[in-house]
């Protein structure tokens, strides 16, 4: 699944490549998206090249090659607005209403191994506004396994309600030690928090409570096959 910025990206080089046989210069892109700097399209690149919808042209400046458009794209190569797939909220379908909202995209977390969220500030997503309630909220994108017994499965994307609030037994996104991120069941064990996976190929972690730092819990989940 590619953010609408990612979309955008994907679809300006590709008008570009088809009428002038050449890339845009970062610059171009940049401005083409509207973003204050040069970072963000590499970062947007760097995400298309790794799920293989763009192949850098190794000892060519300016050459980016489009290996392929989303599936739901028009042959304009329009931006998706919407997720074709079915959306649940804790795991019950909604309707896919007439709007949806646009959310804060802050990058893969690691269901398997714990990894720092890359909050990318020009990433976002669009999502039903049914599975978002009150209070702030965001989207990630799932990497690894580790959940995969709770239907998490890598690449899909997830809805988080941002905060500190949440029920013992819920999946929450666990911030360890100020510096790594997982998305794990969070339970209490005597005097112990334990970060639980979905899978048994992981072993829960039992952390003493000042390691561990709820940053939102899950309440949606997108697919798209």
């Amino acid at each position: 699944m590619l953010t609408r910025k990612q979309t955008d990206l994907l679809s300006y080089i590709n008008q570009r490549l088809q009428e002038d046989g050449i890339s845009p210069s970062f610059d171009e892109m940049r401005d083409a998206l509207g973003l204050k700097s040069k970072s963000g399209i590499h970062r947007l690149i760097s995400g298309l090249e790794e799920r293989g919808f763009i192949r850098r042209l190794a000892h060519r400046a300016r050459a980016l090659e489009v290996m392929r458009l989303p599936e739901s794209a028009a042959a304009s190569g329009a931006p998706k607005t919407a997720p074709s797939g079915p959306v649940t909220t804790l795991g019950r379908p909604v309707s896919m209403p007439a709007t949806d909202i646009e959310l804060p995209l802050y990058g893969r977390i690691a269901a398997g191994t714990p990894i720092e969220a890359l909050r990318d500030p020009d990433a976002t997503i669009r999502v039903p506004a049914a599975i978002v309630g009150r209070g702030r909220h965001y989207a990630l994108e799932v990497a690894g396994d580790s959940m995969i017994n709770a239907g998490l499965l890598d690449g899909d994307t997830v809805v988080i309600q941002d905060g500190p609030n949440y029920k013992p037994g819920e999946i929450v996104v666990a911030l360890v030690d100020r510096e790594e991120v997982t998305l794990k069941y969070l339970h209490q064990q005597g005097t112990k928090v334990a970060l639980e996976a979905a899978n048994p190929r992981y072993e829960t972690r039992l952390l003493e409570p000042d390691r561990v730092q709820v940053q939102g819990r899950l309440v949606g989940l997108i697919r798209q096959y």
